[in-house]
């Protein structure tokens, strides 16, 4: 099967409706629930400022795809390129965030992704800043992949640890327990110290920043939540 065809056989006969359809509507409810929350803690703004010096206004934001619904909103004026899965969810979720602002690469741990990481390289080369998920496209929850160390190596940007937290939210029984914030939620926000790959770094360096990167996103993840005083949970 060419991938073409792969590519149709993964979506149904009605998905090019809901594409163009319900993915516009979709889009302004998202913007009415993004305006109608307030960040009401912000910490660690000076890491990102921090890591635009020293990379020259290019980095890679990272969160956990339990988080990633607020970050949209957050990131929306950041020239965000963002890599996405090439599964049928993925492509809900590439045109959404297309609506809201960000741009895409498809591909992932799974399909795609040294295609779509060479996108996303070049594309930060370019003046872009990266957005990546490093437990995504379906985990094992707050776990991070390698492609994140490896894009930051090969592009020299920073890595920014990001993480959210809310006071009242919808939480999903998926995979990591997907969050979304109810309206009128308070958000508390944390930027987590920049990590920097050397381009030189070989096998167990980059083994030992993604390993930080894990307790880095952790960290922040666990403050965000603390700050309302409930630990969310992340796993079926």
């Amino acid at each position: 099967m060419s991938s073409k065809d792969s590519e149709k056989s993964r979506h149904k006969w009605y998905d090019p409706v809901l594409f163009w359809f319900l993915i516009p509507l979709f889009s302004i409810f998202v913007r009415l629930l993004y305006i109608s929350c307030r960040i009401v803690r912000l910490e660690g703004a000076e890491n990102e400022r921090k890591a635009i010096e020293i990379s020259g206004d290019r980095v890679i934001y990272a969160s956990w795809h339990q988080r990633l619904f607020y970050q949209i909103h957050r990131l929306r004026r950041r020239r965000i390129t963002v890599m996405i899965s090439q599964s049928r969810d993925g492509e809900y979720i590439a045109r959404l965030v297309n609506w809201l602002g960000l741009r895409d690469v498809r591909g992932s741990s799974t399909r795609g992704g040294v295609d779509a990481l060479k996108d996303l390289v070049r594309s930060i080369r370019n003046g872009a800043n990266g957005g990546m998920i490093p437990d995504g496209p379906t985990g094992p929850a707050r776990e991070t992949k390698i492609g994140t160390i490896i894009l930051s190596r090969m592009t020299g940007a920073p890595i920014i640890p990001i993480s959210w937290g809310a006071d009242r939210c919808w939480v999903f029984n998926s995979w990591d327990r997907f969050m979304i914030p109810k309206p009128f939620a308070r958000i508390s926000y944390y930027y987590g110290e920049p990590i920097i790959v050397p381009r030189s770094a070989k096998t167990p360096e980059m083994e030992e920043l993604r390993r930080l990167l894990d307790e880095r996103l952790n960290d922040i993840t666990r403050q965000c939540d603390d700050f309302f005083g409930m630990q969310r949970p992340y796993k079926k």
